[in-house]
Formats: structure tokens, sequence, C-alpha cells
């Protein structure tokens, strides 16, 4: 299966930089309201998520009309429509998931949604938020950040300490440190080169790039 993009029915800072980041071949699943993004950039998605609490029926129906598949959820459940998208993607074994519009409006939500990141089920997955403007992804054990220089990248422990940090092309370098979650010392280094690396050898490290404004 090839790169699955879900469209989340968050804030969208830059439809612009998020037109940057799709791919022609993307399969497009939207999460309920994140239809609203797919037509704002005039695609067309294979697949429409969720209890339709926050789908324009105009738009639905523009949807049906035009063929694309709709998985209709009661409200009453214990799923919200982003993991419900999520767990779709899964079935049909995405080598990739980039979610889109995750980030910003209601808090609850951002933190939530960047928790389903770490899913057992998402564990042996290339799984991202990212809106074009920020991209948000956990660290097991290596990763690689592709970007600009003087993007900001910020490493946070998450669930406890994070043992053996290593960095390479940032300009505050970690050499087998430990960073701990009630402390900030991996928030805004800088990229010095297109590529960082960044390697651990215990825990799990959130991982937040920030793109310089001019991208």
């Amino acid at each position: 299966m090839q790169r699955i993009i879900i469209f989340a029915n968050g804030d969208l800072p830059d439809i612009n930089k998020t037109r940057a980041i799709l791919q022609d071949d993307d399969y497009i699943i939207c999460a309920d309201g994140g239809s609203r993004h797919a037509s704002s950039l005039d695609l067309k998605p294979a697949l429409v998520i969720g209890d339709m609490d926050s789908t324009d029926k105009e738009l639905l129906k523009k949807l049906r009309e035009e063929g694309v598949s709709i998985e209709l959820f009661p409200r009453d459940k214990d799923e919200t429509d982003l993991e419900l998208a999520i767990s779709k993607a899964i079935e049909l074994n995405a080598r990739e998931i980039v979610i889109v519009a995750a980030l910003g409006g209601r808090l609850d939500h951002t933190l939530a949604n960047i928790a389903l990141l770490n899913h057992v089920r998402l564990a042996t997955l290339d799984v991202r938020l990212d809106d074009g403007v920020e991209e948000i992804f956990f660290c097991r054990d290596q990763a690689e950040v592709e970007g600009r220089i003087g993007d900001i990248v910020s490493l946070m422990p998450w669930q406890g300490e994070v043992t053996g940090v290593q960095t390479e092309n940032l300009k505050w370098k970690l050499d087998s440190e430990t960073l701990h979650p009630e402390k900030t010392r991996g928030i805004s280094n800088e990229m010095t080169a297109d590529v960082a690396r960044i390697k651990i050898s215990k825990g799990l490290l959130l991982i937040v790039h920030t793109r310089k404004s001019q991208r």
C-alpha cells in the first residue's frame, strides 16, 4: 500500500505549505470534518470516516455524488474520528501515514492526537503529524529529520527519561546524554544541515520539527 494521508479536523496554519508536503499518489482518508481541508486543496478523498457531526452536509452530499466511500459511525463511540481513520490506514497496510491538521485548536485533541502516535500497532510504521509548518513523530531507536538549516528541532522525552541520546547536524550536540521529562534540555535546537540524525539507547523520544517561516 502507498503512503496514506489522513486529514483530521484541526487547524491548517498555511494551506500552501500543506500542499507542498503532498504527493500525487497519496491515498487520502478524511476523519469526518477533515474533509473540509481536502476540499480546500481540491483533493478527492478515497474515504471519509467518522460520525459526520462536523462535515458540512452539502460537502458530504457532493462527496457521495462523486463516489467517495463514506463509513458512518454512531456519535456515541469509544474512539475519536481520527483514531478510526488510523485504524483504517493500518488495515490498508500503509507503508507510511501522514496525519494532517491534527494540531492547533483544542488542546485536549492536540495532546490526544500526539498520544495516538504511541499506539503499539504503529510502532513499526512511519507515522507523523505534519501540517507543512510543524512535523511531529516518535523516535524509538533512530530517526532522521529532513528540513533546512535553521529549522527548529525539539527533543522531548515521553513517558520517562530517554538515555543514550546522540545527535548529528544539530547546533547543540548531544553525545550519549540522558533527557528527563521534567527538564527542558532538548528544547529548541537548530539544524545545521538539511538532514539531522538522532539516535537513542532506551526510551521514547518525541521529535518536534518546526520549519523555517520562509520555507
